[in-house]
């Protein structure tokens, strides 16, 4: 059913109504705002009555999978035309390949059709055997194939082969041969055939790696995975990601196949064998050489790129989530900042930053050469530049300039935060610090980093490639295309959920807005310059190139304090102005008075002001936002300080309960900073007393937590811990096999990996252990 132009495809919108479980109308409405323009955000924020309450999640949900439905067709329309042009596509075709409705199943059906390079079915065609292989595939039971082969001996052939060679069928085997490649060719290309195996695979395919000959020193970080097995079905998306890490490393050997070959090829015989005729006979011999020599490694291959396609989707959701939690940690607000950016050998970069982030001035500290000038310094900072807030990147020599920082004797009404530093020296030589610091170096630009982040998290870190900011889970394996895609969706709805201020915004923050793009936002920006802050929303519609429909998705989420409109500092879309002046008119009292009296709003009865556009929904969504005009919905800010006397892994004891922050959540635990510069593990295993199944359920980025130290090993820079009531301290926690010498502890050891060949395997729930320490060792915070 063809789709005009500026509807949604009506068959696309019933089987999206169906996998989503949504109303039809839901997912037509939601679909046409999309082909329209609109954004997710704007269309789950302010489109509420059209979608049926539609949330992100289902929108986004809505957008994907329309675009993945678009591509099929896209496909099925060049399919359609390469039949057509070779004079191939019959009446049935036709229906079948309009009837595929996933990617797999369109290449199934064209599979026969598509243009093949020389294969030996090819060359068995040219020998002229294809009559021999019809008359075996038949497999009449009083068919004498042997007198047919046997009749073929001497037959002389001339193959297409770019030099014209020329030859004669040397014997009825050799014709025999040939037949039978025809016919695996053709078993290959069997869409009912493939679909069977393919299901096998799927539920008893094994994914296997082994290290390669002589790699064992250089691929020791893959110590793990020189001899691991598993079902493939089962293996978490980390373990996948690391052995084709491996792989790609030319360490690892990877391999996906079935236990049970015998299996694979019986299906194929079964599928294809008519009888127990002398042709049927051939034919389940045709079918063992298509099984092992094509179906099989094309097997491989689909369920290789179906578990890197469900890894990559795994690694990118929790990326996803990590970076939302981090870009919506608590902000400082405005405050004056004295910002360090430690380091005892190059001195410590100090800059000053007013309550806007504007810097004011910057010099470098020696507390470890000049001790008493840099407490005079700093000490001359704070109460000159007024200072409410000290931050302090965690890097390298932090807990150290933060031990020095708190004994200056600063009052107690100053904080004193150590600030994550992930990314900052990436920020501080991109193309964007240039911009803004040109007359500054790198340590000036990484230091005002730091003390923005203190002040607001959301406005800094847009600057950053998200990849860069050290939340993620084997990013740079993963499918960078989706990955992009999800980040940004991330920081979008992150960016439009806080709102942004546009006199004070950065034209990074402005580009994430809905509506707007790195050129509109560079507009705005230089409309600002120019003309001085902007007094109210619709001075938006004079910036260049920001048009109305630009203005309607961004409006609401743009905010301009101390406008002469009270509404154009609040969430209230400015199509709903006239609508709550409405409502203040009938009480007798002005916007400004709804939005300050909490008694006046208690007397709007919302049934009133119900329209054909304006539903219960978004006028309750109206109330509540007059009742907190732009609310930041981020939490309110705490202050947080390590262990004192904490300061390097040498300081660690296995016993010691200590505060840490979350840095990180990933498929098999948690990553801790507890301020020794090495990041320690909590598996899965040890984030409750409770079995964990997701640790993203339990533990979120920048979350404050208690943890107990398990074990520190030194040489390997692993740092075990636990939130377990009454963990198990040492390398007794790991469970041991008789015979079996595990390589370390439960939470801090490699081990062997489970190899499935040894005299005795480690238990089950050890092999995942050790292979997810492996996983942390690859991803620990550099």
């Amino acid at each position: 059913m063809a789709a005009s132009s500026d509807l949604p495809n009506p068959d696309h919108v019933l089987l999206l109504a169906q996998e989503l479980n949504l109303k039809v109308h839901q997912v037509a409405a939601t679909a046409q705002l999309l082909q329209g323009g609109a954004t997710v955000p704007f269309i789950s924020r302010y489109r509420k009555e059209v979608t049926g309450e539609l949330d992100e999640v289902q929108v986004t949900a809505i957008r994907d999978r329309m675009e993945q439905l678009q591509q099929l067709d896209d496909r099925r329309t060049t399919i359609l035309a390469s039949l057509t042009e070779r004079n191939l596509l019959t009446d049935e075709l036709k229906a079948k390949i309009g009837a595929a409705d996933t990617l797999t199943q369109l290449e199934d059906i064209y599979l026969p059709f598509r243009p093949k390079k020389r294969t030996r079915a090819t060359i068995a065609k040219e020998k002229g055997l294809e009559a021999l292989a019809e008359l075996i595939w038949a497999q009449h039971p009083a068919a004498d194939i042997a007198t047919a082969a046997a009749a073929l001996v001497g037959h002389e052939y001339t193959l297409d082969d770019g030099k014209n060679t020329v030859g004669k069928i040397a014997s009825a085997e050799e014709a025999f041969a040939g037949a039978r490649d025809i016919l695996a060719e053709r078993m290959s290309d069997d869409a009912g055939v493939r679909e069977k195996l393919r299901v096998m695979f799927r539920e008893k395919a094994v994914v296997s790696s082994k290290v390669m000959f002589g790699k064992e020193t250089d691929g020791a970080k893959f110590k793990d995975y020189f001899d691991w097995s598993e079902p493939l079905a089962k293996a978490p998306s980390h373990r996948i990601l690391a052995m084709r890490r491996g792989e790609n490393e030319s360490i690892l050997i990877m391999r996906v196949t079935i236990s049970d070959e015998a299996a694979g090829s019986g299906l194929v015989e079964m599928h294809f064998a008519k009888n127990s005729s002398a042709a049927a006979a051939q034919v389940r011999l045709a079918a063992q050489d298509a099984f092992k020599r094509l179906l099989a490694p094309a097997m491989e291959t689909e369920m290789r790129l179906e578990s890197k396609k469900r890894a990559d989707e795994a690694a990118i959701k929790v990326f996803a989530e990590n970076l939302r939690e981090l870009l919506l940690s608590a902000p400082l607000g405005r405050k004056a900042v004295l910002a360090i950016d430690p380091g005892f050998r190059t001195g410590c970069k100090v800059v000053l930053l007013d309550r806007q982030g504007k810097l004011l001035h910057n010099d470098v500290v020696f507390p470890d050469r000049s001790t008493l000038e840099a407490k005079e310094k700093l000490k001359g900072f704070v109460e000159f530049f007024k200072v409410e807030a000290i931050a302090i990147g965690n890097g390298t020599a932090g807990r150290e300039t933060e031990s020095f920082v708190r004994g200056l004797g600063l009052p107690a009404s100053i904080p004193i935060v150590m600030v994550n530093e992930s990314g900052a020296s990436i920020y501080s030589a991109s193309e964007v610090a240039r911009e803004e610091f040109p007359e500054h170096d790198l340590t000036v630009r990484g230091a005002v980093s730091i003390g923005r982040r203190l002040m607001d998290p959301l406005a800094e870190l847009v600057k950053l490639d998200p990849k860069s900011i050290g939340v993620g889970q084997y990013q740079h394996d993963v499918d960078p295309s989706a990955l992009k895609r999800a980040l940004d969706d991330r920081v979008v709805s992150c960016v439009n959920g806080v709102g942004v201020e546009v006199n004070t915004a950065s034209k990074q923050l402005l580009s994430y807005v809905s509506g707007l793009n790195s050129a509109t936002a560079a507009a705005i920006v230089a409309r600002r310059d120019e003309q001085g802050p902007f007094k109210s929303r619709t001075e938006l519609l004079d910036v260049p190139r920001l048009g109305p429909k630009a203005f309607e998705q961004a409006a609401g989420f743009l905010r301009i304090r101390d406008a002469a409109h009270p509404l154009d500092s609040s969430a209230v879309h400015p199509e709903r102005y006239a609508l709550v002046e409405k409502m203040a008119a009938d009480l007798g009292a002005s916007v400004a008075d709804l939005m300050r009296d909490e008694s006046l709003r208690r007397k709007i009865q919302l049934e009133k002001y119900v329209t054909a556009d304006a539903g219960l929904p978004t006028l309750k969504d109206i109330l509540a936002e007059l009742a907190k005009p732009g609310r930041d919905p981020r939490q309110k800010f705490e202050t947080f300080s390590f262990q004192e006397g904490v300061n390097k892994p040498e300081d660690l004891k296995p016993g010691m309960k200590l505060p840490g922050i979350v840095t990180n959540v990933t498929a098999f635990g948690a990553f801790v900073d507890i301020g020794v510069h090495q990041d320690g593990l909590v598996h899965v295993s040890q984030l409750a007393d409770s079995f964990v199944k997701e640790p993203a359920e339990v533990v979120k980025p920048q979350q404050k937590v208690m943890v107990t130290v398990v074990e520190v090993d030194l040489p390997r820079n692993r740092i075990a811990l636990s939130m377990r009531s009454n963990p198990q301290l040492g390398p007794k926690s790991t469970p041991q096999n008789s015979g079996v010498r595990a390589n370390g502890p439960r939470t801090g050891g490699s081990g062997h990996g489970g190899r499935p060949n040894g005299p005795a395997p480690l238990p089950k729930s050890t092999q995942s252990l050790n292979a997810d320490w492996f996983s942390a060792a690859l991803n620990k915070k550099k």
